[in-house]
């Protein structure tokens, strides 16, 4: 990677934003969901120490997720799941909110804002609903006005005309609806599920070994084995759920494996690999996570074949693997240039079938017969870079 930092804007941090950040640091203090506990130190634990043996403990939490292959993805629905991956590592992505899976929060939010938070639909109702009652509460006070003056020319032989306007008569600008009673609301159904990418999952099941994924047939928990054929044959054509008793026609070309090589890639270099399409790339680099500061690196994934041959051959059309045009170059890194982003091209070497035998395709081990280059790409500006 080069060596180069992304030129960013920086400014004075308010009392409220270190305030807010104070807070992250310990809602987010893990970067992985596995956590090395300490013990507190004593005189038999230091003694121990001496000798060479540690008593740290790995504590490896349990999740557990179901496939889908219709979206490639892994649905995790558990609400403790989904808040343990997300908080530790800013894993996968709540179906109906933007990142975080806040749904239930925000619709727990609008009910206890008592009608400040409205749809618009919601606001629209309210408003024909406070017109339809301003035209009764003004009609019963015309009425009452003129049952008044029936009244005193009955008893009194005065004749007084009724006013339609007055103290007495509500109009639009004096009239308040009454408030309503306050009552309690009830908590919402949970609709909202955390959606991992087929990277993020086999990365948190592989490496560390804390997510377990069913299968949607059966219900049964999956083994390493037909995980990994499971999510090669979703990105085949058309998708075929693969069962133990079938096996697909596996290629080195397979998207998953491209994509999973450099999620794996820099996963384990200590960054937090989102989801890039936003930027029209395929993944964002975070120092961090997120919630603390903007990705500083958008990858694109280059597939490059070892044997041009293969390439014909494949009937997989993998994205960037054909030369891209210099325009398409200059489009995609002047829209990260402007905010303030570095690209980076990661070359993905895709091994020759002459070479390797496609039997290594069952296992994860085909992984060491890959290989990733990467390419800096920062776009020249001559009005900042004089200096």
């Amino acid at each position: 990677m080069s060596l180069i930092k992304p030129s960013g804007r920086k400014g004075p941090v308010s009392g409220k934003a270190a305030g807010r950040r104070n807070n992250n640091n310990q809602i987010y203090a893990h970067a992985l969901p596995i956590v090395f506990s300490h013990p507190p130190p004593t005189r038999v634990r230091s003694l121990l120490g001496l000798l060479g043996f540690s008593l740290t403990k790995v504590e490896v939490p349990q999740c557990q997720g179901i496939f889908d292959e219709a979206t490639r993805s892994v649905w995790v629905s558990s609400r403790n799941d989904s808040t343990l991956l997300w908080r530790r590592g800013f894993f996968g992505k709540g179906d109906l909110s933007r990142s975080e899976p806040s749904w239930l929060e925000r619709q727990i939010n609008a009910r206890q804002a008592g009608g400040k938070r409205l749809t618009s639909e919601e606001m629209t109702s309210k408003r024909r609903a406070e017109r339809k009652q301003f035209k009764i509460d003004r009609a019963r006070a015309i009425a009452a006005v003129a049952a008044e003056a029936e009244a005193a020319f009955a008893n009194e032989g005065r004749v007084i005309v009724p006013a339609l306007s007055g103290p007495s008569i509500p109009s639009a600008a004096t009239w308040k609806p009454a408030p309503r009673p306050t009552e309690p609301p009830d908590t919402p159904e949970d609709l909202e599920h955390l959606q991992l990418t087929l990277p993020e999952a086999f990365f948190l099941m592989w490496n560390l070994n804390c997510l377990t994924v069913e299968d949607p047939l059966t219900n049964e928990l999956m083994s390493i084995q037909q995980i990994w054929i499971a999510f090669q044959a979703a990105h085949l054509s058309p998708p075929l759920f693969v069962s133990p008793r079938s096996t697909p026609e596996l290629q080195f070309d397979n998207p998953f494996l491209i994509n999973y090589i450099v999620y794996h890639h820099y996963r384990s270099l200590g960054w937090v690999v989102r989801g890039g399409i936003k930027f029209c790339v395929d993944y964002m680099l975070y120092k961090r996570g997120p919630v603390f500061n903007h990705a500083e690196f958008s990858v694109v994934v280059c597939p490059v074949y070892e044997d041009p041959a293969d390439q014909e051959a494949s009937s997989i059309d993998l994205h960037h693997s054909s030369p891209f045009a210099w325009s398409w170059l200059s489009t995609i890194n002047r829209v990260n240039t402007q905010v303030f982003k570095t690209l980076i091209l990661a070359y993905v070497t895709i091994p020759a079938r002459s070479r390797v035998s496609l039997d290594v395709l069952d296992s994860p081990a085909c992984l060491q017969y890959y290989s990733v280059r990467e390419v800096t790409v920062r776009r020249f500006i001559p009005a900042r870079m004089r200096d």
